[in-house]
């Protein structure tokens, strides 16, 4: 049999998928002439699915095909409309929408076993017991250990409606026999703030985790904590954060910019340009700003960072931005199961497409662009960012690219002067990460002493981690390299810190204790101090 009719079986399966899928979306949502435009290409699906069904040598699970075609046809659009089933809607949904319900805690799975990282503060895994370091190796009476134990299956088990309960075995380190407690669950809080504090005695900082439901309520929360303290200038830590609500960008850019300002805009082949605006009262519109990017800031990191850059009202610092500037809209189907689909684009003030280019269908370019990136030397000199995009200009005259990413006014490289082969194994490996939780949980009695960071880390100082890190390395199979090692030890002994820090005390904590070695800090402090965090228009040449 030649692979042409091996294959037609599938293709006809797959082409009736298709036929199907968008037939039934367009005669559920749509009416008119692009209905029976629909309907009289689908026809001659429906009848493959007829024939398939009637004399395919095997049996078909159609619903199951459909379930996984539906990703894969959307894939063929762009990189960001996305298909989810019914059973993966609320978690897609969950980080976004500002509470989940569940039992609060966080966790690692470790050889096997969910270990807790740690406990939600007033939670209810709290109320009932559980403590930081327990391993939970049973759930409702049934065995939750195994190769089979997964973050998808451990999400699935612990969360739950409100109210209901789950009952947990747990072993507790220096306890032989197995305890139980029974959780009520209830709803958690999904902080998009994650870091409140002054960077000095005028600076405040703000991390932004996302851009939640509640995360302009949020911000406006923290902003009053920080007024408390005296601040008269603002660093908003835009990195890492992948994005969420155009809402919530909006209203924080708001915030900080004149009236009439525009934020951003949209626009697609079906949807009409929609233009967002300032309505001027925000309470921060003089304050000095810096928002800080890296490649990892995307979608509404991208909307506020370019509001701002655009209408000169403070300076971007870091490194380009991830590129992300689709519009999703979110369809629900009867089953549950949910799509969301591009429907426009989004467009800074200046004009700037905020999305990078794309092939249509599964682009290897775009999903491996961080690592060109990497590899092409952008983390590292700014003179390696390519701009393929026009060049546009801020209101007062200064230069802008589109085609992708958000270019920050100030570059700060990643810094690799201590980088060795021996660091890049350890941390990629994730025996740093393996080793900072072994440790924590080995020396909680002493380490729980402590309940700030700068008490913690001055006994932290103290243990000689790096050699006993070295060791534990060695038993797991990393070869020691003693002239890397010297070479790395600061990279090495700040990775460890940190990650003891967070397991011990929280996620500000940890923030702060990387943020006081961190060069964008740095130069937002310098920037600061300078009086040159409002952009000034180019100098003219003749």
């Amino acid at each position: 049999m030649s692979n042409k009719n091996r294959f037609s079986p599938l293709w006809l399966a797959f082409a009736m998928v298709v036929g199907i899928a968008i037939g039934t979306f367009y005669a559920n949502h749509f009416s008119g002439n692009r209905l029976s435009i629909i309907n009289s290409g689908s026809n001659k699906l429906n009848n493959l699915l007829y024939i398939i069904d009637d004399q395919y040598v095997d049996t078909i699970d159609m619903a199951d095909l459909v379930e996984q075609a539906m990703p894969q046809i959307l894939a063929e659009l762009d990189p960001h409309s996305t298909y989810f089933s019914a059973k993966d809607v609320q978690s897609a949904n969950d980080d976004l929408r500002g509470s989940f319900s569940g039992v609060g805690i966080e966790f690692i799975i470790r050889n096997d076993t969910l270990r807790v990282q740690n406990v939600i503060s007033e939670g209810p895994a709290e109320q009932a017991g559980v403590l930081a370091g327990d391993k939970i190796v049973e759930v409702d009476d049934s065995s939750f250990v195994g190769k089979t134990l997964t973050n998808e299956e451990a999400m699935h088990r612990l969360k739950g409606p409100k109210d209901t309960q789950v009952k947990l075995g747990i072993l507790r380190y220096g306890e032989k026999s197995l305890r139980h407690v029974t959780v009520t669950r209830g709803e958690i809080p999904m902080k998009s703030v994650t870091a409140v504090y002054m960077l000095d005695d005028k600076t405040g900082y703000v991390k932004l985790k996302n851009f939640g439901e509640n995360t302009y309520n949020e911000l406006l929360v923290a902003l009053a904590q920080l007024a408390m303290d005296g601040f008269q200038q603002l660093t908003i830590d835009l990195r890492g954060n992948t994005g969420g609500y155009l809402q919530s960008a909006v209203q924080i850019a708001n915030e900080f910019l004149p009236k009439n300002k525009l934020i951003v805009y949209t626009e697609g082949r079906r949807s009409p340009r929609e233009e967002y605006r300032s309505d001027g009262r925000g309470s921060y519109k003089q304050m000095p700003l810096v928002i800080l990017i890296d490649e990892g800031s995307a979608s509404a990191s991208e909307i506020l960072a370019g509001a701002i850059q655009d209408n000169d009202r403070g300076t971007v610092i870091g490194r380009r931005s991830f590129g992300k500037g689709l519009v999703q809209k979110p369809v629900e189907f009867g089953d549950g199961s949910m799509m969301r689909l591009t429907i426009a684009r989004y467009y800074t003030p200046s004009g700037r497409c905020i999305q990078k280019p794309y092939v249509n269908g599964m682009d290897k370019n775009y999903e491996e662009d961080l690592l060109t990136r990497y590899q092409h030397g952008e983390f590292f000199s700014q003179d390696s960012i390519k701009h393929e995009g026009p060049e546009y200009h801020t209101g007062k005259g200064r230069v802008v690219y589109g085609g992708g990413g958000i270019t920050p006014d100030i570059f700060v490289p990643e810094d690799t002067s201590d980088y060795t082969s021996y660091y890049k194994e350890a941390a990629m490996s994730g025996l740093i990460l393996q080793f900072g939780y072994d440790y924590t949980d080995q020396n909680r009695s002493v380490l729980k002493e402590f309940a700030d960071g700068a008490s913690l880390l001055k006994h932290l100082k103290r243990q000689n981690l790096v050699e006993k890190f070295a060791q534990y390395a060695e038993k797991h199979g990393m070869k020691r390299r003693n002239l890397m090692i010297q070479k790395s030890y600061h990279l090495l002994e700040s990775y460890i810190y940190s990650r003891v820090i967070y397991n011990m005390l929280s996620e500000q904590a940890w923030l702060q204790y990387l943020n006081t070695d961190d060069p964008a800090i740095r130069e937002t402090l310098r920037l600061f101090e300078a009086g040159e965090a409002f952009p000034k228009a180019p100098e003219k040449t003749n």
